[in-house]
């Protein structure tokens, strides 16, 4: 466990870079979409990465980090429709999905409420919603600000036992395209903590939880403080 320790939770992508590569992989696909005769289609794009601890007993249960990625496709062949979605953004995957929601599409039945929406009716501006912070948590720091939920739990005398605490956190990115030249683009954060304990008395036993989660790190709440009410709530 020394050397999980170590490991840096993965370094904050450049958002626009990724958002930017995103939309290639989104154009590339709408292209194609054009070349297999769709009379409309949309596409999504998106990246998401994180890092969780599990502790109980305030050791280390698991440690999982994640890095997904993803394309979905929607084709539109008169009033049929097909849809096929890929985790693997190489461009010949992109291109392969795309004929398979077209394959799909000739083979549906035709749905008078398929098509896209009117291109009036599509937003053109875009708020931010103050979504996007971005704060690496390297291993060693969320393993110990997990076990010490878990230990302000415990050390509530009426708590007999664990389930454990965990530690998350995750970045997610997304292009969404269609045929009639709508691009929008999402980001945000999230940070959370919980624990679940088990208060014993006689013969019966209680569960029970508390969880905080935000969108910035500093923005959670003090570790202990998840712990006593996790406490509190199953007391």
């Amino acid at each position: 466990m020394s050397e999980d320790r170590a490991i840096v939770a993965q370094a904050v992508p450049d958002r626009n870079q990724e958002l930017d590569t995103l939309q290639e992989h989104v154009e590339s696909a709408l292209q194609r979409a054009r070349e297999k005769g769709a009379d409309g289609a949309q596409v999504t794009a998106s990246v998401q990465s994180g890092l969780e601890v599990n502790v109980r007993l305030g050791e280390v249960e698991t440690l999982e980090h994640t890095r997904d990625r993803a394309l979905t496709v929607r084709v539109y062949l008169g009033q049929r429709a097909g849809s096929a979605s890929s985790g693997d953004l190489d461009p010949a995957s992109i291109l392969a999905c795309v004929d398979r929601a077209v394959d799909i599409a000739r083979y549906t039945e035709a749905d008078p409420c398929n098509g896209l929406p009117d291109a009036e009716r599509q937003a053109r501006e875009f708020p931010d919603l103050d979504l996007w912070h971005p704060q690496p948590l390297d291993v060693a720091a969320a393993i110990g600000r997990a076990q010490e939920i878990e230990a302000a739990g415990r050390a509530d005398e009426r708590i007999s036992n664990s389930e454990g605490a965990s530690v998350s956190t995750a970045l997610g990115m997304s292009l969404f395209g269609d045929s009639l030249g709508f691009r929008g683009r999402a980001s945000g954060t999230r940070f959370g903590q919980s624990c679940v304990l088990i208060a014993g008395q006689g013969d019966k036993m209680q569960r029970d939880y508390w969880y905080d989660t935000r969108r910035r790190l500093a923005d959670v709440e003090d570790p202990a403080v998840t712990g006593r009410e996790a406490a509190r709530r199953t007391c």
